[in-house]
């Protein structure tokens, strides 16, 4: 057996993450966020439109005071520009694993359905 490698198994969770499901319009999302301001740095999903896996910067959020009923816990953005494009989850992988390094970003999943606004 072989020993447990942290790298793999978080690689492999992001990889699981950016799904999309066609028969229930359901789609996997990735924000890396920002937890010192609050806020949504990164998003990655898979766009079944362009059949690739998109990273979006966040450039605006929405306004956000947190509160006890909060479930979020940070800033959605409300506008993001284009950080890259990739063919496979793995590709997109590596570089949310390389952001999340070099920025100090922690995840947030969240599961999205078609009819829903994605950015």
């Amino acid at each position: 057996m072989t020993a447990f490698n942290l790298e793999h198994f978080t690689r492999r969770l992001i990889t699981e993450t950016l799904f999309y499901d066609e028969e229930y319009g359901a789609l996997g999302n990735l924000s890396l966020i920002d937890v010192a301001s609050g806020k949504e740095r990164f998003i990655a999903s898979y766009s079944p439109s362009d059949g690739l896996f998109l990273i979006e910067e966040a450039t605006e959020w929405e306004d956000y005071n947190p509160d006890e009923d909060d479930e979020i816990g940070y800033a959605l953005a409300v506008d993001s520009t284009l950080h890259g494009e990739y063919e496979t989850p793995d590709e997109a992988a590596d570089v949310l694993l390389g952001l999340a390094r070099e920025h100090g970003l922690m995840p947030s999943i969240t599961l999205l359905f078609e009819e829903d606004e994605v950015i």
